[in-house]
């Protein structure tokens, strides 16, 4: 099928009726988000990559007119999206850039019915991709030079969204995966350690970790918490040196008081003369837990973040919208009390002073620097990118964020204001709305 069912069927409907009235002037919609959670100082623009891909390949075929009719659409309708194709422009926030509130991730250029249809499903990916890589990178604040691995495989709300969240998370800076697909598709490091399960099905824990370690000595991390931790380190370091596997191997701390049990871990291994095994710790840890854990000074080295940033679970949505902002070379806005829109195609200018949300055809401000770029003309896509390259973007980024906005608790946000021009344009639309709305009828 040509994609066209992965939408609303609202999106369907009102596509084929602009197609039946011969509507198919250009229209701008734009997508943003209104305002950031309040736990959320910024945002990571993330998800554009699985967009353009839909983008490019959505066309209404054969299959997808006798699912619509199976489905109960009557003929005029599935005869109007006949042939409808992406044909569009799209102007994007390229991945690993961080954004705010009111800030257009994308804005798409397109016949109104091909840009109304995609609504859904942007929406649907660029505000979980970016979601999650907004909170994994809170996580990579929060332990500063310490590694982190995407252990969120299991919990997150299905196979799809793990790859999205491996691919979020090593964006911001996660070194290495649990999600050996992920790992794969996206030129990852995958890792893993055991499971208690492993622990269990020996005779005892100290022959566990010796099968283990011996069947993988470049990666002997003993997860040590399965019975008795301070135990389970003894058995742990016995085996470490009985190997002489001190400066590759580890133990995981996977429950109970992490910080200190991994100060007493930390003691017990040194004094074994295992300076250089490392302890690594994971158990419903999220930027929160770690930022605590280091301040405690635990000596912990890396920490393996699951189901807690797998579903962005203090902030799992975002108030992301798409918005008609033009039709037909005619600004457009909505007027809804606590809803309303900035009309025109839009610029996101980023300098010393902050962000300006402008309009699209306006100058940049002195030593500014445009943040959306074209990314898709006439249907195809343009912009070719890396996961290393948004990596370096999301570094570079993170960088010059003021230091308020990397809080992990009470975040404060840089302001974004609007340009001249766009704050004109809104009052002169907004004034003919008005002016329209009270006229009378004809």
């Amino acid at each position: 099928m040509g994609r066209a069912l992965l939408t609303d069927l609202y999106e369907l409907r009102m596509a084929a009726s602009f197609r039946r009235r011969g509507m198919d002037a250009p229209a701008t919609f734009s997508l943003f988000v209104r305002d950031l959670p309040p736990e959320r100082g910024f945002l990571v623009a993330c998800g554009l990559d699985r967009c353009l891909e839909y983008l490019e390949g959505l066309a209404v075929d054969d299959d997808d007119l006798d699912a619509l009719t199976a489905l109960g659409l009557d003929d005029l309708t599935t005869a109007a999206l006949a042939g409808l194709r992406f044909t569009g422009d799209v102007w994007a926030v390229p991945e690993g850039r961080v954004v705010f509130a009111n800030e257009p991730l994308l804005e798409v250029t397109a016949p109104i019915a091909e840009a109304q249809l995609v609504e859904t499903y942007l929406l649907n990916q660029l505000t979980f991709a970016t979601s999650i890589a907004s909170k994994a990178a809170r996580a990579r604040l929060a332990a500063r030079d310490k590694a982190l691995v995407d252990f969120a495989f299991r919990r997150t709300h299905g196979a799809e969204a793990a790859m999205t969240v491996a691919r979020a998370s090593a964006i911001v800076g996660f070194a290495a995966t649990s999600n050996v697909e992920a790992a794969h598709r996206f030129g990852l490091r995958a890792t893993g350690t055991m499971a208690h399960s492993y622990v269990e099905a020996f005779d005892s824990e100290q022959k566990a970790f010796r099968a283990f370690a011996e069947d993988n000595a470049a990666n002997a991390i003993l997860l040590v918490d399965t019975y008795d931790t301070v135990g389970g380190v003894r058995n742990a370091i016995a085996v470490i040196t009985q190997l002489g596997l001190g400066d590759s191997a580890g133990i995981r701390l996977d429950s109970g008081d992490l910080a200190s049990l991994a100060r007493d871990a930390r003691r017990m291994l040194d004094d074994a003369g295992l300076t250089a095994t490392q302890i690594f710790a994971s158990g419903g840890l999220d930027e929160y837990a770690i930022a605590d854990l280091l301040t405690a000074g635990a000596p912990i080295d890396a920490f393996g973040v699951g189901t807690r940033m797998g579903v962005s679970e203090d902030a799992p949505s975002l108030e992301s919208v798409y918005k008609l902002v033009a039709y037909d070379d005619r600004p457009v806005m909505k007027l809804s009390t606590g809803k309303a829109t900035t009309p025109g195609p839009k610029q996101v200018f980023r300098g010393p002073q902050g962000d300006v949300v402008a309009l699209r055809d306006e100058s940049p401000p002195v030593g500014a620097e445009p943040l959306l770029v074209p990314v898709m003309r006439g249907g195809r896509k343009t912009h070719f990118d890396s996961l290393a390259a948004a990596h370096d973007r999301f570094e570079s980024d993170l960088h010059h964020l003021p230091e308020p906005a990397k809080q992990i608790r009470n975040p404060s946000p840089p302001p974004v204001v609007t340009s001249a021009a766009a704050d004109a344009l809104t009052t002169a639309v907004h004034q003919q709305l008005i002016g329209r709305d009270h006229a009378p009828e004809v």
